[in-house]
């Protein structure tokens, strides 16, 4: 398979999850199927495989690559390999954290309303809809705190 093929598989692969967050966050086979781990393993694997194909001595290695400064992600990420590898790594924490919102916003009283832009975002622009979703959560609850159930009660 082709780095393309993997790439538009990877995209068409969380497109129905991210739709099941937004028109059917309740039905059971979105907690079933989103809110369970299939898919960060499923893009998990894709990621490591991925990431060990492109490690030292591969053709998707580079001269200067690395993350320890802007010049070698720029030497990395100028591999198309190392590129999908990044986007894979996108796909999955995006949409760990809309189910994240999805299921915070349940708890929280968020209407699914307010909660659709901020999946949105999160699947376009992560952080900005993460931020987004934070900005209403507060307006809704007053309060900043994103711990959740027992471990709460295991920090007082």
């Amino acid at each position: 398979m082709t780095d393309e093929q993997l790439f538009r598989l990877a995209n068409a692969f969380v497109m129905p999850a991210w739709l099941l967050l937004a028109v059917a966050p309740r039905w059971l086979w979105t907690r079933r199927l989103v809110h369970s781990a299939l898919y960060p393993a499923l893009l998990g694997v894709v990621y490591t495989v991925g990431l060990l194909a492109s490690g030292p001595g591969s053709d998707a290695s580079a001269d200067g690559a690395g993350l320890s400064s802007l010049a070698g992600i720029y030497a990395a990420f100028a591999n198309p390999r190392m590129l999908l590898v990044a986007w894979v790594h996108y796909l999955v924490f995006d949409l760990f954290v809309g189910a994240w919102q999805a299921r915070d916003a349940r708890r929280h009283g968020v209407p699914h309303w307010a909660l659709v832009p901020c999946l949105f975002l999160t699947l376009m622009a992560g952080p900005m809809g993460l931020l987004a979703y934070l900005a209403i959560r507060f307006l809704r609850t007053r309060g900043g705190s994103l711990v959740e159930g027992d471990f709460e009660e295991t920090l007082t």
